[in-house]
């Protein structure tokens, strides 16, 4: 094994830290005896080799080395080099990608090309490990052929020939799961797929193949699916939990029971599979190449894996395993488990993540094939609520938490009406289950106005468990429990009490402010606690953390008495992030009005300040504190020519705000529509019709905007609210309604989310309302 690595000029390569001469020991690393040096070189790979996924010169020299560890049976955790194998040659360039490769680019989009190459003309090994007597290699190997063999069909003949005789549960979901994954790279066969997933799906011996295969149909061909898909997985759920013997919790109908299904940890946690105390004869596989259209089952034969086989009379298409060929299915637990090391490896974190998450769960991988289930019913909102409804009313606790989760990632997605499934999400809250129910609460959290069906259960937490009212961590400030800001973001008075405590800390948490800004006039009675804690506040270097959020509070109320407070930090401020300070200081004093003239010469003079943001931000706290526009209109006319496109946004809006008194600068904003920085545009189209009282020349341009980024949609449509109604049959009209009619959220992203994702998108929804409609008007739709 590894003849010629040492002929590799590993020295001249690098990877993600480095020289890349450390290759070799990892590699052969892989091979060790030791579990926790394969581990740690897996690890290594994984952190350096592969990093984040990238493709080195490094890379493509091991390329070769690992796939002599793939067909060595003398090679312990070979599942996980099977996997680092499909990880490495399953990057798609396609045209698209093509086009925007820059320069820079070039050469790692043509390793990611050639690693792919390597990687599929070598794919032929995985056809024999789809039978290995290695169950952790047989769980890696099915993705790996429908991620990186040649011919398609032939793969689909290997997954329906070894469906029936494969033992074990979790490598039967990853073949359907390979199978779907060929379906959606190979489209042409995805109506053959989908026709095997339907009958697998509805006789399949086992109600967790059952699932798979719906959720495989799901995402290939959803067409395909039942119309009454919502009963039937909330049967075969039912149906698990009475396989496992499991699915009851004390908060419920009984205890949890001792897990009796499969034990592995995740394949995403990578983990690694000892030599099997029972070897499993491998099943057949053709040599060569199946023909298109592989020939029917042979009636009174167990076929589930016929992708083309009729359901004639006789035929049991099943999916049972024959047990008089392979062996019993209910060989000990964890028989052919990982060895378990305390190498202190990510990968081995992940693991024991991954254990301490499903400690007593039967069926781990069942949220995966949910997972995917609601990935594939894509714009279905109704049947995924309706189907997170009945798992938030199972009495398995890991299927509520999955079901909490997932509720999340619904609403922070899709629109819709979600009020029964937030009542049941703040069910949760109460649950007894840590990790239930600070789920829940993290969920309700995020949903700001939409989470008022489970108010009285936020309340009812939140005085059952003083001690969760703030979060403490070693390396930061405090912060405010979920519950306290899901209460605080409802505008909840009940969250008072929490709130009142917390500024009575030795530290005030950062997000205080925050939560006084959305309870408004009703955290009113906070003002004095803020007003003391801000005069307490040393200005030294942690001056501004310390009162960031005191000064954010006293924003939110207005509270022209804190003046005074305030002027002493603005006039105090240190050097460190002083401007930070300076900020918020000012934008304090601007929310106070009239109420805090004794600040006007200190305002004054900071309008000759030698930094132009600090001039801008002056004139726009002493328009709002004086109303001197004759005084502030030269500093944010020049504060439009400034060299940060910041600076300049702050000065359109404050011009804004002048309305017609800033009439002279509308050639000055009318220039900036043409900009290149969008936020910029939008603030001058918005400044422009303020001082001109004609909206109509800058709705084209915001319209414009509108279409080029979705993160301006909020922005414009307050534009557009504040000058409604907007009228009948215009563009305006129609972009208002066309994202009214729109069922994903503006904001959905692909792969990461905001916190405030939810709260920006319904804002935008009343909005759209509020501009068709015009002040005072009925509801739009």
């Amino acid at each position: 094994m590894f003849s010629g690595i040492d002929e590799v000029d590993w020295a001249s390569m690098e990877h993600a830290y480095g020289p890349a001469d450390d290759v070799p020991h990892l590699l052969r690393g892989l091979a060790s005896d030791d579990p926790a040096e394969r581990e740690a070189a897996l690890d290594g790979m994984y952190g350096a080799v592969h990093h984040q996924g990238d493709v080195y010169a490094c890379t493509l020299a091991c390329i070769p080395f690992l796939f002599e560890l793939v067909v060595d049976p003398r090679v312990r955790d070979r599942g996980g080099v099977v996997e680092l194998l499909t990880s490495i040659g399953g990057f798609d360039l396609d045209e698209d990608d093509e086009a925007e490769i820059d320069e820079d680019e070039i050469e790692g989009a043509a390793n990611y090309a050639m690693a792919a190459a390597a990687v599929t003309a070598g794919a032929e090994v995985f056809v024999g490990l789809i039978s290995d007597e290695d169950p952790g290699v047989r769980l890696a190997a099915p993705l790996a052929l429908a991620t990186l063999h040649r011919h398609p069909v032939r793969v689909l003949a290997l997954l329906r020939e070894r469906l029936p005789v494969e033992p074990d549960e979790e490598v039967r979901l990853a073949l359907v799961e390979a199978a779907g994954r060929v379906a959606l790279r190979h489209r042409p066969l995805a109506e053959r797929v989908g026709q095997w997933l339907g009958r697998l799906a509805a006789r399949a011996d086992s109600p967790g193949l059952r699932l798979a295969a719906l959720a495989q149909l799901a995402r290939c061909s959803p067409d395909g699916l039942p119309g009454d898909v919502v009963p039937v997985v909330s049967g075969l759920l039912r149906e698990m939990r009475a396989a496992t013997g499991g699915g009851t919790d004390p908060g419920r109908d009984g205890a949890d029971g001792p897990a009796t299904g499969p034990e592995r940890t995740a394949k995403s946690a990578r983990a690694a599979d000892t030599e099997p105390s029972d070897p499993v004869p491998a099943g057949p596989v053709p040599a060569d190449p199946v023909p298109a259209d592989p020939e029917p089952a042979r009636p009174g034969t167990a076929d589930t894996g016929s992708l083309d086989s009729t359901t004639g009379t006789g035929t049991a298409d099943t999916g049972a395993p024959d047990t008089t060929t392979t062996g019993p299915l209910d060989a000990e637990p964890g028989a052919h488990r990982a060895e378990q090391t305390a190498t202190p490896t990510l990968l081995g974190e992940l693991r024991a993540l991954f254990a301490e998450e499903n400690a007593g769960h039967a069926t781990p991988w069942a949220a995966d094939l949910l997972r995917t289930l609601h990935v594939g019913l894509d714009d279905r909102v109704a049947d995924r609520t309706a189907l997170l409804a009945d798992q938030l009313r199972s009495p398995d606790r890991h299927q509520r938490i999955d079901a909490v989760r997932m509720s999340g990632g619904l609403i922070r997605a899709w629109r819709g009406s979600y009020e029964e499934l937030v009542a049941l999400v703040g069910e949760q809250v109460a649950d007894p289950e840590p990790r239930l129910a600070d789920a829940a609460s993290h969920v309700l959290e995020e949903l700001f106005s939409l989470a008022a069906p489970a108010a009285d259960a936020l309340a009812a937490r939140l005085a059952a468990d003083p001690g969760s009212w703030v979060k403490t961590w070693a390396g930061g400030p405090p912060g405010l429990g979920s519950t306290v800001k899901a209460l605080a973001r409802l505008g909840d008075p009940r969250v008072l009490p929490a709130l009142a405590a917390a500024l009575e800390l030795p530290r005030v948490p950062h997000d205080v402010g925050a939560a006084v800004v959305h309870l408004g006039e009703a955290a009113r009675p906070l003002a004095g606690a803020l007003r003391q804690r801000l005069a307490e506040v040393a200005l030294d270097e942690g001056a501004y953390d310390r009162a960031s959020p005191l000064l954010a509070g006293l924003t939110g109320l207005r509270a022209g008495e804190a003046a005074p407070e305030v002027l002493r930090v603005l006039r105090g401020a240190p050097e460190y992030r002083g401007e930070w300070l300076r900020t918020a200081a000012l934008r304090a004093l601007g929310s106070f009005g009239p109420a805090a003239r004794e600040a006007v010469p200190e305002l004054r003079a900071l309008l000759r300040s030698p930094v132009a943001a600090a001039r801008t931000e002056a004139a726009e706290a002493l328009w709002a504190v004086s109303g001197d526009a004759e005084t502030v209109l030269p500093v944010l006319s020049e504060g439009l020519r400034a060299d940060q496109a910041h600076d300049r946004r702050t000065a359109a809006a404050a011009l804004g705000a002048l309305g017609p008194r800033a009439e002279a600068v509308a050639p000055r904003l009318r220039a900036l529509l043409a900009h290149g920085e969008l936020w910029l545009r939008v603030d001058a189209a918005i400044a422009l019709g303020q001082v001109t009282g004609r909206s109509g020349e800058t709705t084209e341009a915001l319209l414009a905007d509108w279409e080029r980024s979705r993160h301006v949609r909020v922005r414009v449509a307050e534009c557009l609210a504040g000058t409604g109604p907007v009228p009948e049959g215009s563009a305006a009209a129609h972009v208002l309604r066309s994202e009214l009619a729109s069922v994903r959220r503006h904001n959905a992203m692909d792969g990461g989310y905001g916190s405030h994702d939810i709260h920006e998108d319904e804002k935008l929804l009343a909005l759209c309302r509020s501009a068709l409609r015009g002040p005072g008007k009925g509801t739009t739709t």
